[in-house]
């Protein structure tokens, strides 16, 4: 039977660490709890950290505690959503604000992560509140963080808004990695076209340049470029590359100015099919976030104002401060909201219908569900239309370059005929 070691925290606080048999993680989870223990880790004994129930410590992160050269120094997303539900748990089991950050300090798996704790403990211990704390960190809690914190706090129900609130992160996270999982084929195919050409152009051209040089005779126009393309490559490959990066930095550069960034965001939206998928998941962000800061007490007002900050695509975040200001006007929201013409028909006509039913917060939610399913469909509608152009783009360009070669080498042939 398989040994596992635990971390847990006794009702009084104290931090219980050993190790127990046991078939699998959950009867481990279940043995603690019939000792009165709350469990935060669980791993085997040979193995990395596993997230207990009800907290999100992933086992990549635990290992990265073993070597310097993984350890990230900052604090990342996923870190701070094991920090949100870990916090969550410790406070929801009756434990203080104080008592519980003393305790993820002890359980934090990076020294940033560690530093970051304790400057929230040593705040708490001063005198202000979590989300003041918070705020002064901008750089790790976003001002949707932040708020929700400060409503939690207001309501008296803290650990409860912090469960809602890594609930929320998970969701999001799994829908930002979704996407980047499926587009991880289409990035390795344009890579290997890419590549696959330049070793073409660069060391296999060349090859036949001295023995086209030989016989003669003028080489058949295709066959002239790609020589003169390869041979450009071998001796300019550095400028080339140089060029390339200083392209790179530019370009990120230019697309910190808002103004350029929102030209950028326009024509995104506006292309086929990336523009629909890019629109849904912004629509599931959007909808998702905004029912957490409703169902915590915030006003539609106020959350919308944060939301706004959370967009990723400035064009419909900028729609947004008209549908704001005719909400102030008593204009409503669903249909400030679709008449912007930005944001999906279907989200906007069932917010319109929760917002006349009274039920906004929960029809929000309902977007955001329906939305997290309609962006699995639209990346597979866009990677069907995307891996055979690319593929088909590959196949030319390489037979491209075949094809030139054979001209010259056919040439050759005749002349010797």
């Amino acid at each position: 039977m398989p040994v596992y070691r635990y971390r847990a925290v006794s009702p009084g606080g104290e931090v219980a660490v050993g190790e127990l048999d046991g078939g699998s993680e959950a009867e481990i989870v279940e043995r603690l709890r019939d000792e009165g223990l709350l469990p935060m880790q669980i791993a085997h004994s040979t193995g990395g950290m596993i997230a207990a129930p009800g907290t999100s410590l992933s086992r990549a992160t635990t290992k990265g505690r073993r070597s310097s050269w993984f350890v990230p120094k900052h604090v990342t997303r996923d870190q701070l959503l094991a920090i949100t539900r870990e916090l969550a748990t410790l406070l929801r089991a009756g434990l203080t604000l104080d008592r519980a950050l003393e305790i993820l300090i002890g359980l934090a798996t990076t020294p940033a992560a560690a530093l970051l704790l304790q400057e929230l403990r040593d705040a708490v211990r001063g005198g202000k509140a979590l989300s003041q704390a918070l705020d002064a960190r901008r750089d790790v809690f976003s001002r949707l963080y932040v708020n929700i914190v400060r409503a939690g706090e207001a309501g008296g129900a803290l650990g409860v808004v912090l469960q809602r609130m890594a609930d929320t992160m998970e969701r999001n996270n799994e829908l930002r990695e979704s996407v980047k999982s499926a587009l991880i084929y289409p990035i390795i195919l344009i890579f290997v076209a890419v590549a696959s050409v330049i070793l073409l152009l660069a060391w296999v051209v060349p090859q036949f340049e001295q023995t086209f040089s030989q016989a003669g005779k003028a080489l058949p126009l295709p066959t002239q470029i790609v020589i003169v393309v390869g041979g450009f490559l071998r001796a300019w490959w550095w400028a080339l590359l140089i060029g390339a990066v200083m392209g790179a930095l530019w370009f990120r550069r230019r697309g910190k100015d808002s103004s350029v960034r929102f030209k950028r965001d326009r024509r995104l939206l506006e292309a086929p099919f990336l523009g629909e998928l890019i629109a849904k998941i912004e629509v599931a962000r959007f909808a998702r976030t905004l029912a957490t800061l409703l169902g915590n007490g915030v006003t539609l007002l106020a959350g919308l104002s944060i939301v706004r900050d959370t967009m990723g695509n400035s064009v419909l975040g900028h729609a947004l401060d008209g549908v704001v200001a005719k909400l102030r006007e008593g204009k409503g929201f669903g249909r400030p909201l679709l008449e912007t013409g930005l944001y999906p028909k279907l989200a906007t006509q069932m917010i319109l219908v929760g917002e006349e039913s009274g039920r906004l917060e929960e029809m929000l939610g309902r977007v955001a569900d329906v939305y997290d399913r309609e962006v699995q469909q639209a990346v597979k509608r866009f990677l069907s239309v995307l891996e055979p152009a690319l593929i088909l783009g590959l196949a030319v360009g390489i037979g491209g370059i075949v094809f030139a070669i054979l001209l010259g080498v056919m040439g050759m042939s005749e002349l010797v005929g």
